[in-house]
């Protein structure tokens, strides 16, 4: 894939050094809150190995996310083809995103996830983009919504990889952003 920079991050392909911060991220309690699992290190490794895999075939994916100044791994953020079923229109992309706690609050994610949102329109030629998110994650809802998506109601939906062990996770609420209305926001913005 190609790098993309924005004002402080590199958006770039997974690399070695990255395992740490990785599996760190799909294990720790505050980051994982809103899902029903955790990884363990052999895990993490080789969901990290496929995801690389994807982006290097694809040129997308949740990429990893780096202080550009420091070099520092700080999570993931990107563009994936959505994998809920019937949940969303065939060939639909998502976007999303996965942070270490000490790097919330900056945003961080919204700077990289706008990166990304003109990439899906403009490289990738998508005429929208998803999002979704357990309903009581405010956190991810609120980054949703300062990138200008909007909450469709009636598309909300209970997730079908959420365990019956987990049930006040299943609800998902599900955002979209149209090629137009982004358009609409860069041009507001220049």
């Amino acid at each position: 894939m190609k790098l993309i920079r924005t004002g402080r991050l590199i958006l770039r392909n997974w690399e070695e050094r990255d395992r740490g911060l990785f599996h760190r991220i799909n294990c720790d309690e505050q980051v994982m809150e809103f899902f029903p699992f955790r990884r363990d290190r052999a895990q993490a490794d080789a969901k990290m190995d496929e995801i690389s895999a994807e982006i290097s075939r694809d040129g997308y994916g949740w990429t990893a996310a780096e202080i550009a100044s420091t070099g520092q791994c700080i999570g993931f953020v990107g563009l994936h083809d959505a994998e809920i079923g019937p949940f969303a229109p065939p060939g639909s992309i998502e976007i999303g995103w996965r942070l270490a706690p000490e790097f919330w609050g900056h945003g961080y994610v919204t700077e990289a996830a706008a990166a990304w949102l003109d990439f899906g329109f403009e490289t990738l030629d998508r005429h929208e983009i998803i999002s979704f998110a357990v309903s009581g994650n405010k956190k991810s809802t609120r980054v949703m919504e300062r990138l200008g998506m909007r909450r469709d109601v009636s598309a909300d939906f209970d997730h079908p990889r959420v365990p019956d062990s987990h049930p006040h996770l299943r609800r998902h609420v599900f955002y979209r952003l149209s090629r137009e209305d982004w358009q609409a926001r860069k041009k507001a913005a220049s």
